[in-house]
């Protein structure tokens, strides 16, 4: 029997319903890579989810990561469990004082067979780049890396040798103990996307990693407690674009700028933000968007970044810092001090 449909009122206008505007399937990809990548990694790594996170916006914008924390946190680690979970090359680097720059970027060995010299890559040439305890290698050293992390490729003899793509530097290094060390200088720490601070975990988080560790050797590869890998370079290079194609709100981009100005005005600083400071913390607001499975940035985002990625590149005053006075601190003001756009 078929069911006729009643009649519309007499002068009625058809409704139709609008189309929501759907997300990007490759949004959601990025969404569903850390979602795969935070599971993969929390069989060794505990209590460092928001530092993941931080690695994951610098891997999708192309920028590099400075781990700040005391040995014995997992720094190292973190950065071996995501490159194993992500594939593709890994290479480490132990910064001493009597580390050269030849060591670092690679030099030219003479081919007795060849009749010439040959360019023979250093352990630079790897997409993700552990350089441990960065700030323990002179200035001559340390000014190796800056063409890499800038124009991602090596010159050595006037030749430009490419990085293999991604190319992400994890530098790691100890606030604490500062005898025998060569702080970075400001050009230096501008190439870091984030500066992300590894404290003590929570005392939960550390029972479980005691629990965890259990039966496992300590000098063990991520590999060999069974973390696999669950993504490719390739993936990655393409969910950068993704990233690209977020959507930013039109009244966004002049509230960054206001936080960026009151940094430059408040006396609790002598150096503030640059302008380059802005164009990456809109790129890494993009990212963390997209981690979200969002397509477009809402301020949150912005602040969610704005302390990660300015707290290196700001100086405080050192009558503040005498007073107990930190840069965290002191950015966190201004982020309530700026109205937040509705």
């Amino acid at each position: 029997m078929e069911h006729s449909q009643e009649p519309s009122a007499p002068g009625a206008v058809p409704t139709e319903i609008p189309e929501l505007p759907r997300t990007d399937p490759e949004i959601l990809a990025v969404g569903a890579l850390r979602a795969r990548v935070i599971q993969t990694c929390s069989g060794v790594l505990v209590d460092l989810e928001e530092a993941l996170d931080a690695c994951l916006i610098a891997l999708l914008v192309g920028g590099h990561v400075l781990l700040e924390g005391p040995p014995g946190v997992a720094k190292t680690l973190l950065v071996r469990t995501l490159a194993t979970t992500l594939g593709g090359s890994f290479g480490r680097i132990q910064f001493t004082p009597d580390l050269m720059p030849a060591d670092v970027t690679g030099t030219s060995i003479f081919r007795p067979n060849e009749g010439a010299f040959r360019f023979s890559n250093g352990p630079i040439f790897a997409q993700y780049l552990l350089c441990d305890e960065i700030n323990r290698a002179p200035a001559k050293t340390q000014a190796a890396l800056l063409e890499a992390m800038q124009e991602g490729q090596v010159t050595a003899d006037g030749v430009a040798h490419r990085l293999p793509e991604p190319f992400c530097v994890f530098a790691t290094q100890n606030p604490i103990e500062q005898e025998g060390t060569y702080p970075l200088p400001e050009a230096q720490l501008d190439r870091f996307l984030f500066k992300v601070l590894i404290g003590y975990p929570r005392e939960a988080a550390e029972v479980e990693l005691l629990k965890q560790s259990q039966g496992v050797r300590l000098s063990s590869a991520p590999a060999e407690r069974g973390i696999g890998t669950v993504s490719s370079p390739e993936e990655l290079l393409r969910l950068r674009q993704a990233v690209l194609n977020v959507r930013v709100r039109e009244d966004l981009p002049a509230y960054l700028v206001q936080l960026l100005r009151a940094t430059r005005s408040d006396r609790s600083f002598v150096l503030g933000a640059s302008p380059r400071a802005g164009v990456t913390l809109l790129a890494a607001a993009k990212a963390r968007a997209a981690l979200q499975g969002r397509d477009f940035v809402t301020p949150d985002d912005i602040k969610a970044v704005f302390v990660p990625g300015l707290r290196h590149r700001v100086v405080i005053d050192p009558a503040e810092e005498l007073e107990g006075g930190s840069s965290d601190a002191a950015l966190r003001r201004v982020l309530d001090s700026v109205p937040v756009p509705r």
